[in-house]
């Protein structure tokens, strides 16, 4: 039996370079799934993702899904596309181990905790709300970070640092005063350590986010990144959510390991792939 895909529909193209197309997953001509492929609206036209893929029921465990992905692969280099993503949910046990037969490996992961009781902060550390004097420098520091950590990860420069623009003028229009968002400078001892911004809406998300954590060089290493955490916790809580949510790197092992240690699980991983 020969597995192919077949379009399902007209190919969809973008200003920026962009594509799209829905296939249908098909065994001698007979439609047994389907498959979207599209380019990464974040790493850019050089990355495709596969956006989903599902085999009907009676078609299941017989290798359709497998031929399906590779069949994807051939499309997207043919779209000049050098590398291959897929999102996969934390209890999709079969998929994960599909994408790890075929090569796939972890980019970074969605983690999230429950939140139910606001925590104390540890002897000597409070927190208050970032000031408008503070925000200039402190907003020029998260753009430098997270355009070097986009690229560092795969994304081109003028890709991460367009995308850092938009993000911080769209979430953090009115500076620190922003609706939804929650910017918070921790002190130890009467000296600041550390900031943390979390954002407690998102239609996209459930519950609050943390959008950024940073502890001054000079103060890492002395369990202010825990406390900001708590900080991020108790911000999330006060704006009557009750779970937060975060991303992080899959190379980042001290920060994962900070994540659980506080009672964070994944709930997606974001996979990768190079195609040579």
């Amino acid at each position: 039996m020969t597995t192919t895909l077949r379009p399902a529909g007209p190919e969809e193209r973008r200003d920026d370079g962009g594509r799209a197309r829905t296939y249908e997953v098909c065994v001698n001509s007979r439609p047994v799934g389907r498959i979207s492929l599209a380019t990464d609206a974040g790493l850019g036209p050089s990355a495709g993702r596969i956006a989903d893929l599902r085999i009907d029921d009676p078609d299941r465990h017989r290798g359709r899904g497998t031929v399906a992905a590779l069949a994807a692969e051939e499309v997207l280099r043919g779209w000049g596309c050098r590398r291959i993503t897929v999102d996969v949910p934390a209890d999709a046990d079969v998929a994960l181990r599909l994408a790890a037969a075929l090569g796939y490996t972890e980019h970074s992961r969605r983690m999230r905790k429950e939140l139910t009781t606001r925590p104390g902060l540890p002897a000597g550390s409070a927190d208050r709300p970032m000031d408008a004097s503070e925000y200039p420098a402190w907003l020029a520091a998260a753009h430098t970070e997270y355009v070097d950590v986009q690229v560092a990860h795969g994304m081109p420069r003028g890709r991460a640092q367009e995308r850092a623009t938009q993000d911080h003028a769209r979430l953090l229009p009115d500076g620190p005063a922003s609706a939804h968002q929650s910017l918070r400078v921790l002190t130890h001892e009467g000296t600041d350590v550390g900031t943390v911004w979390v954002t407690t809406y998102d239609p996209a998300r459930p519950g609050g986010f943390v959008m950024d954590v940073q502890v001054a060089p000079e103060h890492r290493g002395r369990g202010h990144g825990r406390t900001l955490m708590l900080v991020a916790e108790r911000e999330t809580l006060a704006a009557g959510r009750d779970v937060l949510g975060l991303n992080v790197f899959a190379d980042n092992q001290r920060a994962r390991g900070l994540y659980e240690s506080l009672g964070f699980r994944p709930v997606g991983y974001s996979l990768h792939k190079l195609l040579l």
